[in-house]
């Protein structure tokens, strides 16, 4: 689950002094430790994959500490939750202490969280110079879509005409830009961009009345707060003297501005990253901030891991055949101890049924062999040992129906996930209410939820009630019998949905966080809402109950307060679904989702022209860099075997066409490849020129 990073200014105890040096810097190499010891001013790493690159953060941090820099002095920034938590049990454990001491009380540790959970931290302390009180909610992207809709409807804006997932989609990027909407206002010169501008300006003014932020905002307001408050600015960089960086080539505009201030007085900034692993430009990561380090930090040392420590070399061979033929990219030279290995299998297929019938026969000869990783080799391999990683999602269905009908169990990561579910959001929802009562999302989404009467009509007349006499969610429903041109149903209606949250936001201080939720689920009847007879209800009870399960951890605190905390990781958690080591199942993803992760064998499905590269790149260089980083990046999670797979046609969206196998294929070096198909070997060679 998400990361709790330290509150700013809390108190901390102490710990013992931790294990030597030479222990924090054991089985390292020499450019790892020439990492960790370059603490003072600004420090760039160029990480390829696999090469330990969280080891060296970890292990920085440990041995920052054990040298005498105070940990509340350390902000170590990562871009998901889960590398937050790794980053800290790892640095715990480096160092012999727990989180609690023996009292009971927090042993100091650095500030460790991804930069919207940082951003949020920094803001609940100084939300009213913003304008907010610190109870502020946060929105996720279904909270921001709604909004979005509302505001157009507002304003008279069909969805026929203007997409509100584009218009968010715009809003994301400007904020993600430093553009707020006065700004955007002034440049929006044609139709488009002034009803964007429109939209958006209502769009802010809102999330204000809802004292709400949505993602986006937590780095953006942070900046603006900084930008504008110099005593504030100096206070957090008088905080945090010593800053790392994880994943640096991610980073959009606001992310590393963010960073360049936090970094400015004490230009302690630890940078870690790889641009030939940067492919999240539709998130508006922008690696040339990584390129641009030197520039911005004249005075910095340039440090190399090149040494890999996951891949064979032949892997490593192909990876780096194909990445050189990016332009704008740091330079290295990536080197292994690890053994030649096989070379990687290119495979042609009829078409994406046959592709799947390949890819299962393969596995099942590779299950059978001898030679896998379990057992010292000994036996074969396991079905936790296979990935799939495809462009797209569309290309996962055949290889799906083929596993269906030959008993293979697996599983899709990037499927809905859990707190995208909809009774996880309903349950959450009422927390929000109760946490923040001008939270005007959650009330839509839960005013008839459990089904009470309460039509769309009467929810919009009662919103209009609260802002006419200035009341807050709550005190609008206790007096919905005032609201005029509405029926008296639908005023008692309204009436006894108040009541009911009043008789459970009397329970707060009462309940345990668990126990308090457990009240809600209840008095509300939820269960019977879900209907928990069917097999679709009785999947979704059991979700509202593992909800309870992750609140538990929360129940130490007073109840408000453990509330605030528990909303706040559910709406940072950047969601990512862990591979169980202990789970027999193949695993199959997106490239994108492949991100740091390994296996031993990959499969690398539809390299075609218009897959891989994807069509939308073929015109624009820098987006087809950014191709060949995926591919790059597909090819660098394997261990020992790729496989990689091309159709000479494939239906796909609904249409067949002829495969094209990807110029990418022919730019890894020839003697790391084998080539096999199913085709007469004279049509072979049209295809790609292996033989």
């Amino acid at each position: 689950m998400a990361e709790h990073p330290v509150r700013i200014g809390e108190t901390r105890i102490r710990f013992p002094p931790g294990p030597p040096m030479e222990e924090i810097l054991k089985d390292l190499n020499q450019n790892q430790i020439e990492a960790i010891k370059a603490i003072e001013g600004p420090v760039l790493i160029i990480a390829g994959p696999g090469s330990g690159k969280t080891a060296t953060l970890t292990r920085r941090i440990a041995y920052m500490i054990a040298s005498g820099i105070k940990p509340e002095n350390i902000l170590a920034i990562t871009f998901t939750n889960k590398a937050s938590q790794e980053m800290k049990e790892r640095v715990e454990k480096l160092l012999g202490i727990s989180p609690l001491t023996s009292s009971g009380r927090l042993a100091a540790m650095p500030l460790v969280g991804t930069f919207h959970s940082v951003c949020a931290r920094i803001l609940r302390n100084e939300a009213r110079t913003l304008g907010f009180s610190k109870n502020f909610t946060i929105y996720d992207e279904d909270d921001q879509l709604g909004l979005t809709k509302k505001v157009m409807e507002d304003l008279g804006f069909s969805p026929k005409n203007f997409n509100p997932y584009s218009i968010l989609n715009r809003i994301s990027k400007l904020k993600s830009g430093l553009i707020d909407s006065s700004q955007f206002e002034k440049q929006a010169i044609n139709y488009y961009e002034k009803t964007i501008s429109q939209i958006y300006s209502a769009y802010q003014k809102e999330l204000q009345k809802a004292n709400a932020m949505d993602f986006d905002d937590l780095i953006m307001l942070t900046v603006k707060l900084f930008e504008k408050n110099p005593q504030i600015t100096e206070k957090y960089q008088n905080q945090f003297k010593y800053i790392l960086v994880d994943e640096y080539q991610d980073t959009n505009i606001s992310q590393y501005v963010l960073t360049k201030i936090l970094a400015a007085k004490y230009r302690n900034l630890f940078a870690i990253g790889d641009t030939d692993q940067s492919i999240y430009t539709w998130r508006y990561a922008d690696f040339r901030n990584m390129l641009n380090f030197e520039k911005d930090f004249p005075e910095a040392k340039i440090i190399r891991l090149e040494q890999n420590y996951r891949s064979t070399k032949i892997i490593l061979t192909a990876g780096q055949g194909l990445i050189k033929n990016n332009v704008y990219r740091h330079q290295k030279e990536l080197w292994t101890e690890n053994a030649d290995g096989e070379k990687i299998s290119i495979a042609q297929l009829d078409d994406e049924k046959e592709e799947a019938k390949f890819i299962i026969e393969k596995m099942k000869q590779l299950i059978s062999a001898k030679g896998g990783p379990a057992s010292g080799g000994q036996k074969g391999y396991k079905l936790n040992d296979f990935v799939i990683l495809y462009r797209t999602h569309a290309q996962s269905r055949p290889i799906e129906e083929e596993f269906l009908t030959q008993g293979f169990p697996y599983k899709i990561i990037g499927a809905l996930k859990f707190y995208e579910r909809r009774e996880v959001k309903d349950i959450l929802a009422y927390l929000r209410i109760l946490a923040n009562p001008n939270d005007f999302i959650s009330l839509q989404r839960i005013y008839n939820v459990p089904t009470r009467g309460i039509g769309k009509v009467a929810f919009l007349r009662l919103i209009e009630f609260g802002r006419k006499n200035n009341l807050n969610l709550f005190e609008s429903l206790i007096k919905a019998k005032e609201i005029d041109n509405l029926p008296v149903k639908s005023q008692f209606a309204l009436y006894a949905f108040g009541k009911t949250l009043e008789k459970i936001k009397e329970k707060i201080n009462d309940f345990e966080l668990t126990k308090l939720m457990k009240y809600i689920v209840n008095e509300i009847d939820y269960k019977t809402h879900l209907d928990t007879k069917t097999e679709e209800g009785y999947m979704r009870w059991e979700n509202v109950k593992e909800l309870l399960t992750v609140a538990r951890k929360y129940n130490s605190f007073k109840t408000d307060e453990a509330m605030g905390k528990f909303l706040e990781e559910v709406a940072l958690i950047q969601e990512t679904e862990n591979i169980d080591e202990d789970k027999n199942v193949i695993y199959m993803m997106t490239l994108h989702s492949a991100k740091g992760l390994e296996f031993p064998v990959v499969f690398l499905v539809g390299a075609e022209e218009g897959l891989l590269p994807h069509s939308k790149s073929l015109d624009n260089p820098i987006e087809l860099e950014e191709e060949r980083r995926l591919c790059y990046v597909g090819i660098t999670r394997a261990k020992r075997r790729v496989f990689i797979t091309f159709a000479r046609s494939r239906m796909i969206f609904g249409t067949t066409s002829q495969g094209i196998s990807s110029r990418f294929l022919e730019e890894i070096p020839k003697d790391t490849v084998e080539f096999v198909s199913n085709l007469e070997s004279s049509e072979e060679n049209e295809i790609i020129n292996y033989t």
